[in-house]
């Protein structure tokens, strides 16, 4: 082999390992590429972690001054009670030393409104109170819509100051209820359980309907 010939056989080498070095510079940018989107990603996602980390915080702040005025409220609320079942206490106190000393109690207290013939006796518990502030709720009713204000006035008064037993309306609730169950038809069990209740189903000798005995009766 001539000198020429060696020099060729060289430039041929060195024009061989040339692409190799130039695919391992386009391997490590597209690495370098890889890692840039890695990071850009975990950013990201960081930064909407956060986002949603400082909406919970704002929420749960909201919650806290909401449940913060809550609890003020309840408080005062309970100094207002305790004030006023104190104010109460006195209250009791004073009338029972006023009656242990027989102080003259007001003339209001002493007169009944109304009085009641013992010879008719109530069948339940409450029951002559019972239709007698039904009596006076209607009749407030009818005095308030024919403009007469004073009596109105009075009337729910009364109302006010007295709380119905209540068991007439749950009778009646329940007599009306055990009509609807069996038709409104008077048959033998109906009969048996309004007898056992105390409440006539006839006048003299006729029977009456559903809504007459409800009507005598209550």
């Amino acid at each position: 082999m001539n000198f020429e010939e060696f020099l060729k056989s060289e430039d041929a080498s060195a024009g061989q390992a040339e692409p190799a070095s130039s695919a391992g510079a386009a391997e490590t940018a597209e690495d370098v590429t890889d890692d840039i989107d890695v990071q850009k990603a975990v950013v990201e996602s960081l930064a909407a972690d956060k986002v949603a980390q400082d909406e919970k915080i704002a929420a749960l702040t909201a919650e806290k001054e909401r449940l913060s005025a809550a609890l003020d409220a309840t408080r005062k609320e309970n100094e207002s009670l305790k004030a006023r079942l104190e104010s109460l206490r006195d209250e009791l106190a004073k009338a029972a030393d006023a009656l242990a000393n027989g102080a003259e109690v007001p003339l209001s207290s002493k007169i009944s409104i109304l009085e009641r013939d013992g010879d008719v006796p109530d069948r339940f518990e409450g029951e002559t109170r019972d239709h007698v502030l039904e009596a006076v709720a209607a009749a407030r009713e009818k005095a308030e819509a024919d403009g007469r204000r004073r009596c109105a006035q009075l009337l729910e008064g009364v109302l006010v100051a007295n709380e119905k037993a209540g068991l007439l309306e749950k009778k009646r609730r329940a007599v009306e209820k055990l009509f609807a169950d069996n038709g409104n038809i008077l048959s033998g069990p109906v009969i048996a359980e309004l007898q056992r209740l105390g409440i006539s189903h006839k006048n003299g000798e006729e029977y009456l309907l559903p809504d007459e005995i409800i009507k005598r009766t209550f």
